[in-house]
């Protein structure tokens, strides 16, 4: 499919994982395919020897390498996209870092990216909000338009059933009165005219692929089935927790920064059940939104990266809902190739 110049043959997006889960390894992997893979821009320099000192300049250099090995990956197939939360501090550099190094699209979410188009319009880099609502769609694109004259190149929707930080309250997720993928779908193509849209959240199959295409979709973004690949960025200890999980590991907690996430149940969790508190080492302000003092109890960027290194008893390991349906490790190819064969036969 093209978006503006912008080609990929295989209309599945690979999510964008944070702390490290998906770098250049996954997204060079993914786009080699065809597809479009996705660097998380969270903390990416935390294997650079500066982080502790300089977290900026490691993460913003990292980022710039990642973008640049997935690139080479990828042979020139497919797309990398980097993934920006907009609750991350210096967001505007990264995403002008992001365009700099040669982003085909920046996804940016964890509340409304009403400035992305400042960073991106009149560059060769896509501009890809996510939203969880037909409300949230709207608001965006009358606001792109309004100050910077464009819409959105594409739009990605994330519903209940996805892994991290969740666009949903608590209670709407623990009492099941979040609006479903379909509803969303529906409200979001209402306001998108003939913007493309991706569904996220919980798409695991071609079944779920073709589903959400029947229903106006242009493609679908899938996250926690990537962890379980050979190529993915994450330790063994991660991949294993994703293929090892059943259905009552994975719980809705509250994260630090005050969002709801879903996670795997992990010795940290339990502890925490237990009113254990963790004391955050130095703070490296990663996200605008996080308390930064002894109010939290844990430092969210210290348990997601000792989670990517394989760091059980200590890590976080964000999941999405089902996850406790993967049941073995494979490569990015077999994977896209599965999901691709299961649509081709849910559309015929």
């Amino acid at each position: 499919m093209n978006i503006k110049n912008k080609h990929f043959s295989v209309p599945i997006i690979q999510g964008g994982m944070g702390v490290g889960v998906s770098l250049s390894g996954l997204a060079g992997a993914v786009a080699k395919c065809g597809g479009v893979g996705v660097i998380s821009s969270v903390n990416a320099g935390y294997r650079e020897k500066d982080f502790e000192t300089n977290p900026l300049n490691a993460n913003l250099r990292a980022l710039e390498n990642e973008i640049k090995k997935a690139k080479s990956i990828s042979e020139g197939n497919g797309l990398v996209a980097v993934n920006i939360m907009t609750a991350v501090s210096n967001y505007e550099k990264t995403c002008r870092c992001a365009v700099d190094a040669g982003a085909d699209i920046i996804i940016s979410g964890a509340g409304l990216p009403l400035d992305l188009p400042a960073y991106t319009k009149g560059t060769d880099t896509l501009c890809a909000p996510i939203v969880s609502s037909g409300r949230a769609a709207r608001i965006l694109i009358k606001h792109y338009m309004r100050h910077y004259q464009v819409k959105p190149d594409m739009i990605v929707i994330e519903g209940n059933m996805a892994g991290g930080h969740l666009g949903f309250s608590e209670e709407e997720l623990l009492n099941g009165t979040a609006q479903s993928n379909d509803d969303i779908l529906s409200d979001v193509l209402k306001e998108a005219g003939d913007i493309p849209v991706f569904v996220a959240g919980g798409v695991f199959d071609g079944k779920d692929m073709a589903h959400y295409m029947k229903l106006g979709a242009s493609g679908v973004q899938i996250g926690t089935r990537f962890i379980a690949t050979d190529e993915c960025d994450a330790s063994d200890v991660f991949k294993d927790a994703i293929i090892n999980a059943g259905k009552e590991d994975i719980l809705i907690i509250k994260s630090p920064v005050g969002m709801p996430a879903r996670a795997i149940n992990s010795p940290l969790l339990k502890a925490l059940k237990q009113g254990i508190k963790f004391t955050a080492l130095k703070c490296n302000g990663c996200l605008t939104a996080c308390p930064k003092n002894d109010s939290i109890p844990y430092c969210i960027s210290r348990a997601l990266i000792a989670a990517v290194k394989g760091d059980w008893e200590n890590g976080l390991f964000f999941t999405g809902s089902n996850a406790y349906r993967i049941k073995e490790k494979v490569s990015v190819k077999e994977l896209i190739s599965e999901i691709l064969g299961e649509y081709k036969e849910a559309m015929a």
